[in-house]
């Protein structure tokens, strides 16, 4: 008698059955808290960025004397007027000067100031914070405005000093600009400086003290080299900044004949829009951007070698 064999067949030879792929919730929560800032991207930075190349590739033309003007594509006609225009590359060496100069000198009060505040030496911590960081909320033109009254010699209340000393000539208006600027992002560079300050585990401060070292020193050996990323970070923001000066200049022409309508690079591309032309000024904004990246990538680069080395 022959029996049979009743167990149940094994599942290990089967192939296993793969479940459909689905996005996690964490995936569509990211999308989620994405898509506000992408929208805003394309929005106010890509598309115009777009328009702006498309326009600088484009020239007016007239179809006879009187025809009505019309758009056709000119290739790089606009950008050769632009290397050939010597007002916008005198401005654009004018602002090289001016960051040059005040750059160093704007970051070099921001650290001393996030030092001061990270110091346990300063008593009132709070009003000192809110004192250096006050200019930053007053708008540039409003700073200028006010600036340009103190300089003015005829409507300045420190008249013994604007009486012997015009702010506003032409050998002085690039670094009356420069004080005002100055005075209204010193604050807040200094918060981001001292933002990266607070970040420091304070264990660092209690082994240095332990071995000896003062607060000069701690300051000095440990403190300034530990935020030279966000140094790093302010300085490349001023590099942006510096090369779209528009404000400040604009606003103190009404006080000075020494500043003109090409001044800076981003005036002089204002000026050649209200003129209007369009083309022209879309082709300056293509170049000044262009040499805004390159500024900013040397900058970046060059300083994230030193630091490595």
């Amino acid at each position: 008698m022959t029996s049979t064999n009743t167990a149940p067949a094994t599942a290990q030879g089967a192939p296993k059955t793969r479940k459909p792929r689905t996005a996690s919730p964490h995936r569509r929560a990211i999308l989620l808290f994405v898509a506000p800032f992408g929208v805003l991207f394309l929005a106010f930075y890509a598309v115009p960025i777009i328009f702006a190349v498309v326009q600088s590739l484009l020239t007016v033309e007239r179809k006879g004397t009187f025809g009505p003007p019309q758009q056709v594509f000119g290739g790089f006609v606009q950008y050769q007027q632009v290397f050939q225009n010597s007002e916008f590359w005198q401005a654009v060496g004018r602002v090289l000067l001016f960051g040059v100069v005040q750059v160093p000198i704007m970051l070099g009060l921001a650290l001393i100031f996030a030092l001061l505040l990270d110091s346990p030496l300063l008593k009132g911590k709070k009003f000192f914070r809110l004192a250096f960081f006050a200019p930053y909320a007053v708008p540039g033109v409003i700073a200028a405005i006010m600036w340009g009254f103190l300089y003015s010699p005829s409507l300045s209340p420190f008249e013994a000093i604007t009486s012997g000393v015009n702010f506003l000539s032409a050998e002085l208006v690039l670094w009356a600009v420069a004080n005002i600027v100055t005075w209204v992002y010193v604050g807040y560079n200094m918060l981001i400086i001292y933002s990266s300050l607070l970040a420091i585990p304070t264990e660092i401060y209690e082994a240095a003290r332990l071995d000896g070292a003062s607060n000069l020193q701690i300051a000095w050996r440990i403190k300034i080299p530990l935020v030279v990323p966000a140094i790093i970070l302010t300085g490349v923001f001023s590099i942006i900044g510096t090369l779209q000066l528009l404000a400040e200049p604009q606003t103190l022409r009404s006080f000075s004949s020494a500043i003109s309508s090409t001044f800076t690079p981003n005036l002089a591309v204002y000026t050649t829009a209200s003129v209007p032309n369009y083309n022209l000024a879309a082709a300056f904004s293509v170049v000044l951007a262009l040499a805004t990246f390159v500024l900013s990538f040397v900058f970046l680069k060059a300083t994230q070698r030193k630091v490595s080395q």
